[in-house]
């Protein structure tokens, strides 16, 4: 038998019968580096932490007041969380028991990204710091001590080697505890959306973005939000609940209606984004106007609900105006779809985009001058009343399990309802026969239409039931806003919901899925209402934004099984097989 060691560091072993295998010969000595950058990541993590109760500025001037020591405040408090994080997978990474199921496919790649987020949140702060009071000389050597040891985990996580993994079948669980976990996990999107959206100032939420962007992803990487749902998938039920009681939550967590207001908001938009996404992420119908049926929805509504600036002189009731509204917006989806649906491709979404300036052109000469007296023309419909529902008025406040909800809380819990509702009916209707129809139809119309599906029924009835599913979020936001201008329906315009942001809430959260577009419409409504010097910039921003996605992230961010094997079947090739079955699910579910 003979050694011999090549200079790739590997060493050939040859023995009597002639046959030769290679054997690491460095295999110790990269263990012992593997371990020592990971515990350099872990020091890192630890020296971020303690960085955040040093005084970053000596000023109050800027927001958030860093100028105490011992007590971490503002932006501090972000960095604080992801060294916390950092160190904590660190110690995965080393092995510590109780905490290895934080990695299941891998630590180097999330340590990576949370050290990116540590290091990114840090350094924009100190840059916020210097140019907002001008100059370095504002910062105190706490601030300069936070932006070097955040290197420190960077520099160690980049250094390791890649140990991606294919998740093995998790330990089993007593019932309780799995179903304590999705409790936990439930709760914690409450405190991590409520943090946001309660941002006070710019910078803080800035901050929030770059510190929840890179740890989600790391989640992602890690395999934890695989195995989480997991867990979801297997006690559904339970998840759903959690799910609602968690959304429904939200209203008690607020003591004034400013940033429950965007939650309805938001709320509203994703609604619709998820009736866009009937028609354009299961059936395939690139609809440009899609925003025109919410203002069908809303003008109906504000039209029959007895506002003094209508011209029919009705006062439907609440569950009147809704059903109202949605069936107009019904019967302008099908007198729409029906004499344009046969088109296909860029056609089709020539008309839908001349369908809905047509609708915003066609309320806003309904003034008596230009045409019949119905919209109000450019002004409006103003003084849409208050919803009130079997005596409870929507615009009052009212005292519930000891907590007083305002009129926007109200409508927060109304709108909630109208978007389980929309879920369901998405649901249902895409793992129905007439769901398959639409993929079908989606994939290839040709060949569909060879295997006896009537392309045109199909795509008539995803046209019709996502104007539906529009104008009953309309009804809606007319109360909301208590007042409908066709500038609110626009194709684009510098606040949402319009049609090129449903369109780009579904693509960036990921066609055909449910959470997709709510995260998506959650986005590019928050962004805009917080970082308010955006606006201006904002349509840039998101087609570079949407650039980006569709080069590194084609399916969005949620993505169905079906986009990722279309998309990343060489990736999927390329794990090892999992014999149980169970880990590969989860692994490939977290791809």
């Amino acid at each position: 038998m003979t050694d011999k060691t090549d200079k790739t560091g590997t060493t050939d072993t040859t023995d009597t019968t002639g046959t030769t295998t290679k054997t690491p010969a460095t295999a110790p000595a990269d263990a012992k580096r593997t371990t020592q950058l990971r515990a350099l990541a872990l020091i890192g993590g630890l020296a971020t932490v303690a960085s955040t109760f040093l005084s970053w500025t000596y000023t109050t001037e800027f927001p958030g007041d860093l100028t105490v020591y011992g007590y971490p405040g503002g932006l501090q408090l972000l960095t604080l969380t992801a060294g916390v994080l950092i160190a904590l997978f660190a110690l995965s990474a080393l092995g510590i028991k109780g905490l290895v199921w934080l990695i299941p496919t891998g630590s180097t790649k999330a340590l990576q990204l949370l050290a990116l987020g540590a290091f990114a949140t840090t350094w924009f702060t100190v840059i916020a710091i210097a140019v907002e009071l001008g100059g370095l000389v504002n910062l105190d050597p706490g601030g300069f001590v936070a932006a070097v040891v955040t290197v420190i985990p960077v520099v160690a996580a980049h250094l390791l080697p890649d140990d991606t993994r294919q998740a093995r079948r998790p330990k089993e669980l007593p019932s309780w505890a799995e179903i304590l976990i999705i409790v936990a996990a439930f709760a914690l999107g409450l405190f991590v959306f409520t943090y946001g959206i309660d941002t006070e100032y710019a910078e803080l939420f800035t901050g929030y973005l770059l510190t929840v962007g890179f740890t989600a992803t790391a989640l992602f990487k890690a395999g934890l939000i695989a195995r989480i749902n997991g867990l979801t998938a297997k006690y559904r039920l339970i998840a759903v609940s959690a799910a609602f009681v968690a959304a429904a939550a939200f209203p008690f967590t607020q003591s004034t209606d400013q940033f429950t207001l965007i939650a309805v908001n938001i709320l509203i938009f994703a609604t619709v984004a998820l009736g866009l996404n009937i028609v354009v992420g299961l059936a395939g119908l690139l609809d440009l106007g899609y925003v025109a049926f919410l203002g069908v929805g809303a003008y109906t509504a504000a039209l029959v609900s007895g506002t003094t600036a209508s011209v029919f002189d009705v006062h439907f009731p609440f569950w009147a105006a809704v059903l109202t509204g949605a069936v107009v917006s019904l019967i302008f989806g099908v007198l729409i779809g029906a004499p344009t649906l046969r088109l296909r491709g860029d056609y089709l979404a020539i008309v839908t985009l001349g369908f809905g300036e047509i609708f915003r052109i066609a309320v806003g000469n309904l003034d008596g001058v230009s045409g019949p007296r119905i919209t109000n023309g450019p002004n409006g419909v103003p003084n849409i009343p208050d919803l009130s529902f079997f005596g409870y008025n929507f615009g009052e406040s009212h005292t519930v399990l000891g907590f007083e909800l305002g009129a926007y809380a109200n409508y927060y819990l109304l709108m909630l309802l109208a978007m389980i509702l929309v879920v369901v009916v998405f649901s249902r209707a895409g793992d129905s026969r007439i769901g398959r129809a639409w993929v079908a139809i989606r994939e290839d119309e040709t060949a569909a239409t060879a295997m006896g599906i009537n392309g045109f029924r199909v795509k008539l009835i995803a046209f019709a039931l996502g104007a539906t599913l529009a104008g009953l979020a309309g009804t809606v936001q007319a109360h909301v806003q208590h007042t409908v201008v066709p500038e609110m329906y626009v194709f684009a315009g510098p606040v949402p919901p319009n049609s090129a942001f449903l369109l780009a809430a579904v693509i960036l959260g990921g066609m055909g899925t449910i959470t997709g577009p709510l995260i998506g419409a959650s986005l590019l409504y928050l962004i805009p209402a917080k970082l308010q010097f955006l606006q201006d910039y904002q349509l840039l921003g998101f087609g570079i934004a949407l650039i980006l996605l569709m080069r590194f992230r084609p399916e969005g961010l949620i993505a169905n099984r079906r986009a990722q094997l279309q998309f990343h079947e060489t990736d999927q090739l390329d794990v090892p097989d999992d014999t149980t079955g169970a880990g590969a699910g989860v692994a490939k579910a977290g791809a």
